[in-house]
């Protein structure tokens, strides 16, 4: 389990506090449409973070090429269809380069400013000349009037309990998902960014925003800071 990170409920927890069953049983939402608006028809995709394959199966059923990277074994074993690599994705060098590089999940707000460095490093490692890395960063009232809660016409009630500062500008956040017969919880740490900060952090590891694609910002296009 990765320090400040911790997850209950039934089945497997992996190093971050996910649950493999709660995630096997989420929804993707609006992400793959998201993505397959942003990049290329057909293009290559490294999905960093990857889960239980959540965004990889639709993204796959729109005709994208995906490797999928995940440091939970038990997480990757429930994604079909794409080639899957087990990795820390801060540690990964798989000696070349794809059309897309997918940070989704918020990951870019890792409460290591280290491992999130590691993160953006290895995006840009990843993307070829000319192609694009898309990334998920957290609204900006994630860590504001809580606690706050969405109930899912699926059938299952999402909770943001709480999120506490804990020092040097990291916050623990809690998290409870309720379903009619589980509950899962999940604790992580998070930094919170400004889109200043969030742009400055780009920056510092060779890329720049190309576009945001949402209008609450939440989703990003960028591209290495050399390139058109």
């Amino acid at each position: 389990m990765r320090s400040g990170h911790q997850g209950t409920g039934p089945g497997a927890i992996t190093p971050d506090g996910c649950a493999v069953q709660l995630y096997s049983r989420l929804p993707a939402g609006e992400e793959p449409d998201i993505i397959a608006g942003a990049v290329p028809a057909g293009a290559h995709i490294l999905e960093l973070g990857c889960g239980v394959g959540r965004m990889t199966h639709p993204l796959l059923e729109r005709g994208f090429t995906v490797t999928a990277v995940d440091e939970s074994a038990e997480m990757l074993a429930r994604v079909r269809g794409a080639r899957t690599i087990c990795s820390a994705i801060e540690d990964l060098d798989l000696g070349g380069t794809f059309d897309v590089v997918l940070l989704a999940s918020f990951l870019v707000h890792s409460g290591d400013v280290e491992v999130r460095r590691g993160l953006l490093r290895t995006c840009v490692r990843h993307v070829v000349d000319g192609g694009c890395v898309l990334i998920q960063r957290e609204g900006e009232d994630y860590h504001a009037d809580l606690p706050r809660e969405r109930m899912d016409p699926r059938g299952f009630t999402l909770r943001i309990v709480s999120s506490e500062p804990v020092g040097d500008g990291v916050n623990s956040v809690r998290a409870e998902y309720e379903f009619p017969d589980a509950v899962w919880t999940q604790t992580f740490l998070a930094r919170p960014l400004t889109e200043e900060q969030f742009e400055e952090a780009l920056v510092e590891a060779g890329l720049k925003v190309d576009k945001y694609l949402t209008d609450d910002r939440i989703w990003v296009r960028a591209v290495p800071a050399g390139g058109e």
